[in-house]
């Protein structure tokens, strides 16, 4: 692969529990040269995850880093670190990754972890920010792209997709509406902080004018 507009092709390690889908939308965006990101390697801590058949069609290096074979979180936690390490990852991104990175993972990839969430955060954090949304019945909902830190879908924010809740919707089918935002956003969130796009500004995240197509600015609350 050649290199794109921001230089250097950057390398993205993956991680996933589920089918992948936010896979799948990333690997569509790095099999154009000009995206500049190519995925090293998915990692999942599920052997039969769908998205790692999804990694293998790619030709992508997976790897499973399973909980249960280690003795402790923190033995866990340090694999996979180890594992990810290994891959020289510009951006570690986690794609409906279901386990909660240790403080020693985070520190290790400062501001180079993103993560999506079914939700316009600081609403709805959790596991079950879909089911949680429709059970206050709220009539907005969404997405959020943010960058990990320490605490649980906490970190600042780069982008955030508002979905309306419609009269009908059950679980699945407002979550289905929420992935299409997802899968817009995760691409353009890991291009930027591969390529080092991104200024942490304690809770505002500044990209500099015109490098996400609109110029804009993203703040936490």
């Amino acid at each position: 692969m050649g290199e794109g507009p921001l230089g250097e092709v950057k390398r993205a390690v993956v991680l996933l529990s589920g089918q992948g889908s936010n896979l799948q939308a990333l690997l569509d965006a790095t099999a154009d040269a000009a995206f500049g990101v190519t995925v090293a390697l998915v990692v999942s801590d599920r052997p039969e995850a769908g998205g790692l058949d999804r990694a293998r069609r790619a030709g992508v290096p997976v790897a499973v880093v399973r909980p249960g074979d280690h003795a402790d979180r923190d033995a866990f936690d340090a694999t996979l670190r180890a594992v990810v390490a290994a891959a020289r990852p510009d951006v570690v991104c986690l794609a409906g990754f279901m386990r909660i990175l240790g403080s020693e993972f985070v520190r290790s990839f400062p501001d180079r972890i993103l993560n999506t969430h079914p939700s316009l955060l600081p609403a709805f954090p959790g596991a079950h920010a879909v089911r949680d949304a429709l059970a206050y019945g709220t009539r907005v909902t969404g997405c959020t792209v943010h960058l990990v830190d320490e605490q649980v879908d906490h970190g600042p924010v780069l982008f955030q997709a508002a979905v309306e809740v419609a009269d009908g919707d059950d679980e699945a089918s407002l979550h289905e509406r929420i992935k299409r935002e997802e899968h817009r956003l995760l691409p353009l969130a890991v291009r930027l902080v591969a390529h080092g796009q991104v200024r942490v500004d304690g809770r505002r995240v500044r990209i500099p004018a015109g490098a996400d197509g609109r110029g804009v600015e993203r703040g936490g609350q």
